[in-house]
Order: C-alpha cells, then structure tokens, then sequence
C-alpha cells in the first residue's frame, strides 16, 4: 500500500479528492505516529486531530508552489497551535518544501525541525508559532496586507481552544470585523480536550458559533467533522459560496483521532510513545491505510 500511496505523491500538485485525501492523511498520520514514537518527543493528541484538515489544504486547496515558497501571490497558512508542528512538518515535506527524511530529525539537537515552527529555517512556514493565540492577529496583519498591495491571495489561520482561551485571539476577531478583512479564513480545530483536561475543564467555549457571530465574523451553519474529508471539501465550498468576510470554520474533531487508545484523552497531548503503545497503535493505523486504500482502488 506505501507503493500505491508514493505514487499519489509523485503529483503533488495535482488537486486531490476526497479519497484521495483520505488515504494520505491516514499515511501521513502513521508516519507521524513513527517519528514520535522514535525521537521519544512532541504531541500526538492535536497533530492526530489536525490531520484531514492540513492535508487537505495543502493538497486540495491553498494557492501555493513550493519551488517558489516566497512568491508574493501565494496564500498563506498560519498553525497557531504550533505545538502540532509534526503534522505540518510531514504535510510540507511531502508537498515537496524540503526532504521527507528530514522529519525524522525532528526535534533532535541541531535539526532546523524543531518542536515549533521556524519561519526562517523552513521552506513553507509563513509565520513561526509556538505561544498560543497570537496566530489570528499574525493573520489578520498578512490579510490586511493583502488589501493594501490589492493582491488577491487568501490567509488561513488554525487553531485550536488553547488559541481560543487567550485574549489576544478575540481582540483579533473584533479587529478582523471592524475592517471586514477580506480573504481572511479561522479554521478550529475543535477536539474540546488540551493539555490539562477537557475544554470544560479548562475554559468552556460553547457556544462558539454565537460567540463568533457576535464578534461579526461569518460562521458555518452546517456541522463539520474535520477528520472526514468529504466534510473538509463541502467546507471549502462554503468558503467560496458568498463574498461575506471573514470567515471562521468550526470543525469538529478528535484529539488523538486514529489510534483507539489515544482518542478524546487529555493524557496524549503530549505524551511519549512507548515501545508497548507503538506496537498497539501501529496496527490500527495500517489497518486504516488498508481499508482507505482498498476503497480508493476498489
């Protein structure tokens, strides 16, 4: 099935569906599973959620070349949450920005692949995160810049509740409506568990979708599940459906999504992967690259 699925990924830049887009994010989801699991290091719980949603960016829907990754007229993607950055790291690498063998350096001592991303040591990221919530005000600066030079290109920022429980998240969000920032997209990540328990727990955000409105942004009517790529796809439609802006996308996810054990469990944000848990986790997602495989060549 690795042959089958290296073969989708000799066209990078070939607009995938949403099989398609299945099969690679369970691919690259146990990739990330392996590299985690040998550096010993890194988060497991918000890269696994994020998945669907960063492939299907980047191979469905941003505006980008990666043999010209500083060209002004391409979109960009902010990962607030930068603690996911094993995901973004296996996205960017198989999207063609830099070596896939780089990711298994990833946090070791040396490596420009270190535990958040690095604007100006990694093709591809636009913008280094790592302090949660300062992503949308990044954000809505690159948007704002886009209106200035009368560029057309879109920025997407994503988050997650850690994002969402700073202050500075919502003076962005009352700043982005008081300017009606065009092309300007919040995608949320929103798996309702972080580091220390559940979104309950911690800080409830329910009901997001008012509090949003409330704060003048354009929100989704319609539920999304954003490990299902279907889901992610008929969002993207809705983001090209009317001229309203911004526009904010909650979609819900799971933390941990794709290993049984792992999912909904606060304990796996970023909990080491142990030689028992691996081998436990490792069947379950071969048998997803399996069964998503088989239906796309079926």
């Amino acid at each position: 099935m690795d042959a089958k699925v290296k073969t989708l990924l000799e066209n990078p830049n070939k607009k995938m569906n949403s099989d398609e887009l299945s099969l690679l994010s369970a691919f690259f989801r146990k990739n990330m599973w392996d590299v985690l699991h040998q550096r010993g290091t890194g988060h497991w719980g918000g890269s696994a959620s994020s998945t669907e949603l960063i492939t299907s960016l980047y191979f469905n829907r941003l505006n980008i070349e990666p043999k010209n990754p500083k060209d002004k007229k391409r979109d960009r993607f902010i990962l607030s949450k930068g603690h996911a950055s094993i995901n973004l790291y296996t996205v960017l690498a198989n999207r063609g920005y830099f070596p896939v063998e780089d990711v298994k350096t990833f946090r070791q001592f040396g490596s420009y692949l270190q535990g958040h991303p690095c604007m100006t040591k990694i093709l591809g990221v636009d913008m280094s995160t790592g302090a949660l919530g300062h992503g949308l005000s990044i954000g809505l600066g690159m948007a704002l810049a886009s209106k200035l030079s009368d560029d057309s290109y879109c920025t997407y920022v994503m988050t997650g509740e850690g994002c969402l429980n700073e202050g500075q998240s919502w003076e962005a969000l009352m700043m982005a409506s008081k300017y009606k920032v065009k092309n300007l997209v919040l995608m949320i990540d929103y798996n309702k568990v972080q580091l220390d328990g559940t979104m309950e727990e911690i800080m409830p955000l329910d009901n997001l979708k008012d509090k949003l409105t409330a704060f003048g942004w354009h929100v989704n009517n319609e539920k999304y599940d954003g490990n299902k790529t279907s889901d992610i796809l008929s969002s993207f439609d809705w983001i090209d459906s009317d001229d309203i802006w911004p526009k904010a996308v909650i979609y819900d996810t799971i933390k941990g999504k794709g290993v049984s054990f792992t999912e909904g469990k606060n304990t796996w944000h970023g909990k080491v992967i142990d030689d028992e848990s691996y081998e436990k986790g490792l069947i379950e997602l071969q048998k997803d690259i399996q069964e998503k495989g088989v239906r796309l060549w079926k």
